[in-house]
């Protein structure tokens, strides 16, 4: 069962779930954010990188100091024998606590059994200190280590006479200077790393004002041209050119476009009403004219209804025309695509055509270069190729001449048809495809037609993917050239 379904009672009851709508999230404030974590928390990563860094460079520096003074301090009491000569000892654990004074470390000195000998600080002599710096140097490997308690030990053996391991200096150090250094640093790093993220976040505000206030303008622009106000059009105030500029000339292009479209459906709306009141009007003269005469002749009546007729069969032309180019506009009128002999089409065109010229003294010259197929929908080609011979024939004066070529190249086929008739004035070459649209306004009653046919011509050529092409000069003639792919891409 549908969840939105459910009964009740045992009556039908829909109920109504409103979609949820997602929230809105200013991609001014996604900028910012973005900007912030690109920029800042890598400069944050790097700079807690260079700090450890540099503590671990402190930290090796020390170690090294302290095993170099270990070992200087085991050289001097090495060889003055220290453990051996009672003499020297005074004057020895004198220089070694004037050492530790000096540099501010305390220093142990301890025998080959790891027991303390002397100790600067007094606390741990005749203790066995067995920690591993201690071991390593009595196996003759000098060693310097960071402890966890945040201190440095280090310890140089003492070698006697015939290289034996007489006993280990011991050197231990607080790293809290260390700490202190770096500390300093880290502080003035991290108010440097303050300052510069708000001088981030300001000119990112800034920046990201740069590029969002634009975009609310369009939208409010492009809202109002929803509601119908077709004239709005974006301000560009902006000296460089952007992907910012070029969307607002882009809004400002398809405003002038929608406005177009307004006028031209306006425009055409008024025309339909035009085309179709006149034989209306003539419909309503010609009835109330019988209708208002007594005794009227049969043969007057035979007359009147034959001109009604005719007016309603070009009502009749205009409503399908305009239906077939309505069709046209929504793809409701599949196309057909299938190889079709172009110089066949012609030729049948060119015979139904032939006693139109001839009533008019026309003649018609048609020549193919060569043999063409073309992937077509051959009755829709055949009405729209039609439509400009019976525009040929009707705007060329008696004794006139219409010529019709038919040619093709790899890849297109082309259906050239050229008159000497009155032509068209150069500044309305670009409006004959419009609906309604005629060159000799004097002369739409006389060449009858509804106007539609070279729109539909155009729809049709369009369809097809091909393009026309007009030349022509008043009182000259019209030269008006279709090209029309050979293979459609499907």
């Amino acid at each position: 069962m549908n969840p939105n379904i459910s009964l009740q009672n045992g009556e039908l009851v829909t109920i109504l779930t409103k979609k949820r709508e997602a929230p809105f999230i200013s991609l001014r404030w996604v900028l910012l954010v973005t900007y912030v974590i690109i920029g800042v928390i890598p400069l944050l990563l790097m700079a807690n990188t260079i700090l450890h860094s540099i503590q671990g460079y402190f930290v090796e520096e020390r170690k090294k100091e302290l095993l170099s003074e270990a070992n200087v301090i085991a050289g001097q009491l090495a060889s003055y024998d220290f453990f051996t000569n009672a003499e020297n000892q005074e004057s020895l654990e004198e220089m070694v606590l004037k050492t530790s004074q000096d540099e501010d470390f305390r220093v142990l000195v301890l025998d080959a059994s790891a027991r303390v000998v002397y100790d600067t600080g007094y606390e741990e002599v005749g203790k066995t200190y067995l920690v591993p710096e201690v071991l390593e140097a009595l196996q003759d490997k000098d060693v310097a280590r960071e402890q966890r308690n945040g201190t440095v030990y280090a310890a140089a053996s003492i070698v006697g006479s015939g290289s034996q391991h007489d006993g280990v200096v011991f050197i231990a150090d607080s790293l809290q200077d260390v700490d202190a250094t770096v500390g300093d640093i880290a502080s003035k790093a991290y108010i440097m790393m303050v300052t510069l993220l708000v001088i981030v976040i300001i000119v990112m505000i800034i920046m990201s004002k740069m590029f969002t206030e634009p975009l609310k303008r369009m939208i409010k622009v492009i809202q109002k041209m929803a509601e119908g106000h077709l004239e709005q059009r974006l301000e560009i105030k902006n000296q460089t050119h952007n992907e910012i500029v070029d969307l607002a000339l882009a809004c400002n292009h398809m405003a002038d476009q929608l406005e177009k479209v307004d006028s031209s459906r306006q425009q055409f709306v008024s025309n339909v009403s035009h085309e179709l009141k006149t034989p209306l009007s003539s419909i309503k003269v010609l009835s109330e004219s019988i209708l208002l005469q007594e005794e009227v002749p049969k043969e007057m009546y035979v007359e009147f209804l034959h001109d009604i007729n005719s007016e309603i069969d070009r009502m009749s032309a205009i409503i399908n025309d305009l239906l077939t180019l309505v069709k046209l506009d929504q793809k409701e009128i599949p196309l057909n695509f299938a190889e079709t002999d172009l110089n066949k089409v012609m030729e049948d065109i060119i015979k139904r055509m032939t006693p139109l010229a001839a009533a008019k003294q026309i003649q018609i010259h048609y020549s193919k270069e060569k043999e063409v197929l073309a992937e077509a929908d051959e009755m829709k080609l055949t009405l729209a190729i039609s439509n400009l011979v019976d525009n040929a024939i009707k705007y060329t004066p008696e004794g006139g001449n219409v010529t019709v070529v038919l040619d093709a190249d790899h890849q297109n086929a082309f259906i050239t048809v050229t008159d000497t008739g009155i032509g068209i004035p150069e500044d309305e070459i670009n409006r004959i495809f419009e609906r309604f649209y005629r060159v000799d306004k004097t002369r739409d009653r006389e060449t009858g037609g509804t106007g539609l046919g070279l729109s539909i011509t155009y729809a049709t050529v369009m369809m097809h993917n091909g393009s026309i092409k007009v030349n022509s000069k008043e009182e000259e003639g019209t030269s008006i050239q279709m090209r029309i792919p050979l293979h459609q891409n499907s």
